[in-house]
């Protein structure tokens, strides 16, 4: 059942919830904060212990968040859009996987000890990759299922090239530090990752919410949407080279998250007219404030070890897919 909301209703309620998740991340954690103790930390008048807690360890951490999350929602929701799948996510083109190779690539051979630039780096550098790779296989056709059959080719190569560094690694350690990597964290993270994944996830969002109108006319088919004057190409082209970049980008910093580009425009989708460029911004900000929720539940679940995100953002895939085929069921 859709109940659809006023855009700009919709699109302030989930700002709002955004900005609710980055505050919460910041008052708690192992050690909570009061919200005088927050605000003096932030202008400069508060203790120390407070002034670290704040700017080096949950403030990255919580802009990371917001950012990672917005960037997968919307890449999930402008994919579903195009390829007129909803299972669709960024992992359906190898973009993830092909940047997760990148990253475990940087661990095994040990050139992520050389520089801390050095991992996110490689993780986007291969993301590119794969783009020309991508473009390479789907050639001129213009059909989504040429893309999704590329993808998929190069998510399984990725897949299997991360599998032989893991059989392949040299001491257990090595495994441990890839393994931990690719269930996904944001923990110890600084402003200098926000440095490197801010400017390829602006790009990306830029690129692929430029597409809007495009994914509308998409709905009536290539045909219908050529005649409408909506160039294909293009099309494409930004939006791969949108959800490289961008995806890219994000994985380099975050380490493998997944389902949040996926159900993320599921939630969303009832509360709009379901038009793809109605979904775009609202998938944004719906994502940045679960990735930040789901962080902020890692740190907060009594655990011996912390958990990974991607382990809290997979469990929370499930109930969508079982809904999802619950719905399915009930239109046979």
């Amino acid at each position: 059942m859709t109940f659809a909301i006023p855009r700009p209703v919709l699109i302030a309620a989930l700002a709002g919830l955004a900005a609710v998740a980055a505050m919460t991340s910041l008052l708690f954690g192992a050690v909570d904060l009061s919200l005088a103790r927050l605000i003096a930390a932030a202008t400069g008048d508060g203790d120390r212990v407070a002034s670290i807690i704040l700017f080096d360890l949950r403030l990255p951490r919580a802009l990371l968040a917001l950012a990672v999350g917005a960037m997968l929602g919307l890449a999930g929701a402008a994919l579903q859009g195009y390829l007129r799948n909803p299972l669709a996510e960024p992992s359906v083109l190898g973009t993830s996987n092909a940047a997760a190779l990148g990253a475990v690539a940087a661990l095994y051979f040990g050139l992520a000890q050389i520089h801390p630039a050095v991992l996110p780096l490689l993780a986007i550098g291969c993301a590119l990759v794969s783009l020309g790779i991508l473009f390479l296989l789907a050639g001129n056709a213009e059909s989504p299922l040429t893309l999704i059959l590329a993808g998929l080719a190069l998510a399984t190569l990725a897949g299997a090239g991360i599998s032989l560094a893991l059989n392949l690694s040299p001491n257990p350690f090595a495994a441990m530090e890839i393994m931990t990597w690719l269930l996904g964290s944001l923990e110890n993270r600084s402003f200098a990752h926000l440095w490197i994944a801010l400017p390829c996830i602006a790009v990306g969002m830029a690129m692929l919410l430029w597409n809007s109108r495009a994914l509308d006319a998409l709905t009536l088919g290539e045909d219908a949407a050529q005649a409408l004057g909506t160039d294909l190409r293009r099309t494409r082209f930004r939006l791969l080279i949108g959800t490289a970049i961008g995806v890219g980008g994000a994985v380099a910093v975050s380490g493998a998250i997944g389902f949040v580009g996926l159900i993320v425009p599921h939630l969303i989708r009832p509360l709009t007219d379901r038009s793809p460029s109605a979904i775009l911004l609202p998938s944004a900000l719906g994502g940045a404030a679960l990735l930040t929720f789901a962080d902020l539940g890692v740190r907060l679940i009594p655990t011996t070890s912390e958990l990974n995100l991607g382990v809290v953002t997979a469990f929370l895939g499930v109930p969508v897919f079982l809904l999802y085929l619950m719905r399915e069921r009930r239109l046979w």
